[in-house]
């Protein structure tokens, strides 16, 4: 892998979840951020990373890859909100990679990693993410995505501890 750092992006139309993986330590760091504190925050991740001379690359989880990109069983007006939703998720992504485009951050979008883990909807739990990044603190399912993501795109193992 050529990044030492890694920023990984679940994109929401609210606030993203994002993660900072530097890949030497393992360090992963998560959080949230609104769409103007996100841009201001890969600003400062690119200037940092000139100033260490450490890679980076932002990997943006890219939705509207898969062909089909809405997975609810809802039905009428529940379904066009989520319907309405997902999409807006999906724009916001493309924005992100956008801008990292524009300020000269060398951005990849991804494809949505396989669900397969004990959470709802078979997403990632706080204790599975733990038991193998060592993360602490509360953290919601958007930041766990994103962890994920940069811990995935990075290639580091993923072992679950019993």
């Amino acid at each position: 892998m050529k990044y030492q750092n890694v920023i990984g992006i679940d994109p929401d139309k609210e606030k993203s979840g994002v993660a900072f993986l530097k890949r030497s330590t393992r360090q992963l760091e998560l959080t949230n951020l609104a769409f103007p504190l996100l841009l201001d925050y890969l600003q400062h991740a690119k200037k940092k990373g000139e100033e260490t001379h450490e890679s980076l690359i932002v990997v943006v989880e890219a939705g509207w890859m898969n062909a089909k990109s809405c997975f609810h069983a809802a039905q009428g007006k529940q379904a066009e909100k989520i319907a309405k939703d997902v999409g807006a998720n999906h724009e916001t992504g493309r924005k992100i990679i956008e801008m990292c485009k524009h300020y000269g951050i060398e951005v990849t979008p991804h494809a949505p990693l396989v669900k397969c883990w004990k959470g709802k909807d078979r997403k990632i739990t706080h204790d599975e993410l733990a038991s193998f990044t060592g993360i602490m603190g509360r953290t919601n399912q958007d930041a766990r995505d994103a962890g994920l993501l940069a811990w995935t795109f990075a290639g580091l193992p993923i072992r679950i501890k019993p």
